[in-house]
Protein backbone atom coordinates (compact mmCIF):
# COMPACT_ATOMS: atom_id res chain seq x y z
CA UNK A 1 0.00 0.00 0.00
CA UNK A 2 1.01 3.52 -0.63
CA UNK A 3 -0.04 6.17 1.58
CA UNK A 4 0.97 9.82 0.04
CA UNK A 5 -0.65 13.75 1.15
CA UNK A 6 -1.42 16.27 -1.69
CA UNK A 7 -0.05 19.61 -1.83
CA UNK A 8 -1.97 22.95 -2.15
CA UNK A 9 -0.76 24.59 -5.23
CA UNK A 10 1.23 27.73 -4.09
CA UNK A 11 -1.36 30.20 -5.99
CA UNK A 12 -4.16 28.38 -3.80
CA UNK A 13 -6.17 28.81 -1.00
CA UNK A 14 -8.77 26.36 0.88
CA UNK A 15 -10.84 26.07 3.86
CA UNK A 16 -9.20 21.82 3.23
CA UNK A 17 -6.32 21.84 5.60
CA UNK A 18 -4.70 18.60 4.05
CA UNK A 19 -5.45 15.60 1.76
CA UNK A 20 -4.44 11.93 2.48
CA UNK A 21 -4.41 9.08 0.08
CA UNK A 22 -4.10 5.34 0.55
CA UNK A 23 -3.47 3.24 -2.80
CA UNK A 24 -3.70 -0.49 -3.00
CA UNK A 25 -3.58 -2.27 -5.97
CA UNK A 26 -6.23 -5.13 -5.08
CA UNK A 27 -4.10 -8.56 -6.21
CA UNK A 28 -7.32 -9.55 -8.59
CA UNK A 29 -6.45 -6.25 -10.47
CA UNK A 30 -8.81 -2.98 -9.31
CA UNK A 31 -7.04 0.11 -8.07
CA UNK A 32 -8.43 0.96 -4.84
CA UNK A 33 -8.07 4.86 -3.33
CA UNK A 34 -8.79 6.83 -0.48
CA UNK A 35 -8.85 10.26 -0.80
CA UNK A 36 -9.20 11.39 3.28
CA UNK A 37 -10.06 15.45 3.43
CA UNK A 38 -9.80 17.39 6.71
CA UNK A 39 -10.71 20.86 7.66
CA UNK A 40 -13.17 23.35 7.62
CA UNK A 41 -15.12 21.22 5.28
CA UNK A 42 -18.68 23.20 6.06
CA UNK A 43 -17.28 25.95 3.64
CA UNK A 44 -16.63 23.86 0.64
CA UNK A 45 -19.12 22.88 -2.10
CA UNK A 46 -19.27 18.86 -2.19
CA UNK A 47 -21.19 17.83 -5.22
CA UNK A 48 -24.61 16.21 -4.49
CA UNK A 49 -25.05 12.69 -4.80
CA UNK A 50 -26.19 11.82 -7.76
CA UNK A 51 -26.10 8.18 -10.11
CA UNK A 52 -22.97 7.10 -11.07
CA UNK A 53 -22.63 7.58 -14.56
CA UNK A 54 -20.00 9.10 -16.56
CA UNK A 55 -19.87 13.31 -16.47
CA UNK A 56 -17.75 15.67 -18.50
CA UNK A 57 -15.89 18.48 -16.96
CA UNK A 58 -16.13 17.37 -12.98
CA UNK A 59 -12.80 19.30 -12.45
CA UNK A 60 -15.18 22.06 -12.63
CA UNK A 61 -15.92 21.49 -8.66
CA UNK A 62 -14.72 19.87 -6.47
CA UNK A 63 -13.72 16.41 -7.63
CA UNK A 64 -10.52 13.78 -7.29
CA UNK A 65 -7.91 12.85 -9.41
CA UNK A 66 -5.88 10.13 -10.99
CA UNK A 67 -3.28 10.58 -13.49
CA UNK A 68 -1.32 6.47 -14.63
CA UNK A 69 1.27 6.37 -17.09
CA UNK A 70 0.89 3.99 -20.30
CA UNK A 71 3.64 3.81 -22.19
CA UNK A 72 3.87 7.19 -24.31
CA UNK A 73 0.51 8.20 -23.22
CA UNK A 74 -1.46 8.39 -20.12
CA UNK A 75 -4.98 8.05 -18.39
CA UNK A 76 -7.35 10.65 -16.65
CA UNK A 77 -9.35 9.46 -14.27
CA UNK A 78 -12.09 11.65 -12.39
CA UNK A 79 -14.11 10.77 -9.18
CA UNK A 80 -16.92 12.87 -7.52
CA UNK A 81 -18.21 12.99 -4.12
CA UNK A 82 -21.44 12.62 -6.12
CA UNK A 83 -20.75 9.14 -7.77
CA UNK A 84 -20.25 10.95 -10.97
CA UNK A 85 -16.75 9.86 -12.82
CA UNK A 86 -14.85 10.51 -16.12
CA UNK A 87 -11.82 8.78 -17.51
CA UNK A 88 -9.72 9.26 -20.56
CA UNK A 89 -6.88 8.58 -22.73
CA UNK A 90 -4.05 10.77 -23.86
CA UNK A 91 -1.13 10.05 -26.56
CA UNK A 92 0.72 12.42 -25.18
CA UNK A 93 0.63 15.67 -22.95
CA UNK A 94 -2.51 16.87 -23.24
CA UNK A 95 -2.95 15.57 -27.02
CA UNK A 96 -5.02 12.78 -28.01
CA UNK A 97 -7.92 13.37 -25.46
CA UNK A 98 -10.65 10.17 -26.13
CA UNK A 99 -13.25 8.56 -23.62
CA UNK A 100 -11.62 6.06 -22.22
CA UNK A 101 -13.64 2.38 -22.12
CA UNK A 102 -14.49 0.82 -18.85
CA UNK A 103 -16.13 -0.60 -16.31
CA UNK A 104 -17.84 1.73 -14.00
CA UNK A 105 -16.22 2.63 -11.07
CA UNK A 106 -17.14 2.10 -7.63
CA UNK A 107 -17.18 5.38 -5.90
CA UNK A 108 -18.34 6.11 -2.04
CA UNK A 109 -18.28 9.73 -0.48
CA UNK A 110 -18.38 10.30 3.37
CA UNK A 111 -19.02 13.55 4.99
CA UNK A 112 -18.31 13.95 9.20
CA UNK A 113 -17.77 17.07 10.46
CA UNK A 114 -14.21 18.29 9.34
CA UNK A 115 -13.67 15.07 7.46
CA UNK A 116 -14.55 13.48 4.67
CA UNK A 117 -13.79 10.35 2.70
CA UNK A 118 -13.51 9.32 -1.16
CA UNK A 119 -13.12 5.56 -1.66
CA UNK A 120 -12.85 4.49 -5.52
CA UNK A 121 -12.42 1.05 -7.13
CA UNK A 122 -11.30 0.91 -10.68
CA UNK A 123 -10.62 -1.91 -12.91
CA UNK A 124 -7.21 -0.78 -14.41
CA UNK A 125 -6.34 -0.66 -18.54
CA UNK A 126 -3.42 -3.66 -18.92
CA UNK A 127 -1.19 -0.86 -20.54
CA UNK A 128 -0.18 1.30 -17.00
CA UNK A 129 2.87 1.50 -16.55
CA UNK A 130 4.04 2.63 -13.02
CA UNK A 131 3.88 6.27 -12.52
CA UNK A 132 1.09 8.07 -11.32
CA UNK A 133 -0.35 11.40 -10.40
CA UNK A 134 -2.94 12.08 -7.53
CA UNK A 135 -4.64 15.09 -7.34
CA UNK A 136 -7.72 16.83 -6.28
CA UNK A 137 -10.05 19.83 -6.48
CA UNK A 138 -11.65 22.03 -3.94
CA UNK A 139 -14.43 24.13 -4.32
CA UNK A 140 -15.41 26.47 -1.50
CA UNK A 141 -19.19 28.45 -0.93
CA UNK A 142 -17.63 31.45 -2.39
CA UNK A 143 -17.19 29.62 -5.83
CA UNK A 144 -13.28 29.34 -5.40
CA UNK A 145 -11.38 26.64 -6.13
CA UNK A 146 -8.31 25.17 -5.16
CA UNK A 147 -5.52 22.60 -6.83
CA UNK A 148 -3.68 19.82 -4.65
CA UNK A 149 -1.65 17.24 -6.13
CA UNK A 150 1.61 15.25 -4.75
CA UNK A 151 3.64 17.83 -6.33
CA UNK A 152 2.97 20.97 -8.42
CA UNK A 153 4.69 22.21 -12.22
CA UNK A 154 6.49 26.13 -12.40
CA UNK A 155 3.34 28.01 -13.43
CA UNK A 156 -0.95 27.83 -12.95
CA UNK A 157 -2.09 24.58 -11.56
CA UNK A 158 -1.24 22.03 -14.45
CA UNK A 159 -2.09 17.88 -13.24
CA UNK A 160 -1.41 16.77 -17.21
CA UNK A 161 2.58 17.82 -16.60
CA UNK A 162 4.94 15.14 -16.26
CA UNK A 163 6.18 16.69 -12.71
CA UNK A 164 2.98 15.68 -11.22
CA UNK A 165 3.11 12.30 -11.38
CA UNK A 166 5.56 11.69 -8.26
CA UNK A 167 4.52 8.62 -7.41
CA UNK A 168 4.83 4.61 -8.37
CA UNK A 169 1.96 2.82 -8.90
CA UNK A 170 1.96 -0.17 -6.06
CA UNK A 171 1.91 -3.39 -7.59
CA UNK A 172 -0.91 -6.18 -7.38
CA UNK A 173 -1.15 -8.02 -4.41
Amino acid sequence: MLKCSLSLHPDSRSPVESIEIAVLRDASGPLLLTYHLFGALNRVIFPPARPSLRTDELWKHSCVEAFLAAGSGYYELNFSPSSQWAAYRFDSYRTGMQDLRMPTPLVSWKLEGERAELAVRVELPLDVSGSLGLSAVIEDIEGKRSFWALAHSPGPPDFHNAACFAAELPPAG
